[in-house]
């Protein structure tokens, strides 16, 4: 009985490390490659207002070597996207900037409005780091800034290149009213939570200003189609618009969350996550890296506060730490989100 028992264990052993052993093949080797493009809808625009096609992309941590990687991104422009949003990480090491902008360069050729907010891998380079770690701060809320060492990714440089090499929208803790097609947005987004970075404040008054200014300039239409009217011209009578709010961050803390919510934010970006990275099939993310539940690690949820509600899109990234490059059960993904009348 004792030698069956042994044979059954050894039996088991085997198997389970075998299971194991192509698991872990099986992410490094092939899934981490499975570019993804996954689609979704949400009814948020005006009536009779036109589709806006918005593609989200997150935590590239790109290196300069990651060609496949890079050609992907490319590929991307042939969608003809009305926006893109980039929810940071997008370097992965501190010469992948020259590959950054080869990645990104298509995209901002197609007259697509790109916007942007930082995360961590943004300002400082990935070190290696026990992966467990992860699991055992899965729920951390304390707040506390997170240790890196001084290995700079020359984010002045990034931001220079992003804003006036791409034309992007920097939304660190900033807000931008643009109109797309035939609907006007109003987007507004906060610094990386993850290093306390984030400045509601600032975001605040961000938003009051822009708020303030499309204001003045729909008190100048109105005025000058008066005066018109005044002296014999046709009155415009077109009803002025609420726009719709965007919020945009890198990492989903239930904080900012609310913060973004509570700010009117209909629909929240996010990253960070990276979807949980390694997911166990039938059971989901292990970790979120932050506070956020764990069945809105990646995808498209509902956020609520006291009494306000947003959409939230956290998408899982399409890469990987130079020092983890796995992925399990979570295939890298890009998601273009159809904004539609309601």
């Amino acid at each position: 009985m004792a030698k069956n028992t042994l044979t059954s264990f050894c039996n088991a052993a085997i198997i389970a490390g075998v299971a194991s052993a192509s698991a872990l093949a099986w992410g490094i080797l092939v899934e981490r490659h499975l570019y993804t493009l996954r689609h979704e809808s949400l009814p948020l625009l005006e009536t009779g207002k036109k589709p806006v096609n918005v593609l989200h992309l997150s935590d590239f941590h790109l290196a300069p070597w990651q060609e496949r990687k890079i050609a992907w991104l490319k590929s991307l422009a042939e969608l003809n996207p009305d926006a893109v949003v980039l929810t940071g990480d997008l370097l992965g090491h501190r010469d992948a900037l020259a590959a950054l902008l080869e990645a990104l360069l298509p995209l901002a050729e197609t007259n697509a409005k790109i916007f942007f907010t930082n995360g961590s891998n943004d300002y400082f380079g990935p070190v290696a780091k026990n992966p467990l770690q992860y699991l055992l701060r899965a729920s951390n809320a304390s707040g506390k800034r997170s240790k890196h060492p001084s290995v700079s990714l020359y984010n002045e440089l990034l931001m220079l290149q992003l804003k006036n090499g791409l034309g992007a929208i920097d939304l660190n803790n900033s807000a931008k009213q643009v109109t797309i097609k035939d609907s006007t947005m109003l987007w507004f987004g906060l610094n990386d939570a993850h290093l306390k970075y984030d400045d509601p404040a600032k975001m605040h008054a961000a938003i009051a200003a822009e708020r303030g200014a499309a204001d003045s300039a729909e008190s100048g239409i109105k005025n000058n189609t008066e005066q018109s009217t005044a002296n014999g011209g046709e009155q415009n009578t077109q009803n002025s618009t609420v726009p719709l709010s965007l919020g945009v961050t890198h990492a989903p803390y239930i904080k900012t969350l609310n913060t973004l919510t509570d700010a009117g934010a209909e629909l929240i970006f996010a990253g960070h996550t990276h979807g949980g990275q390694v997911r166990v099939p039938f059971v989901g993310a292990l970790t979120s890296n932050s506070d956020l539940p764990l069945p809105q690690a990646r995808g498209l949820s509902s956020w609520h506060t006291a009494d306000k509600h947003s959409f939230l899109h956290v998408s899982a990234g399409i890469g990987h730490s130079i020092y983890a490059p796995i992925r399990f059960a979570c295939p890298p993904e890009a998601t273009l989100l159809r904004l539609e009348p309601k």
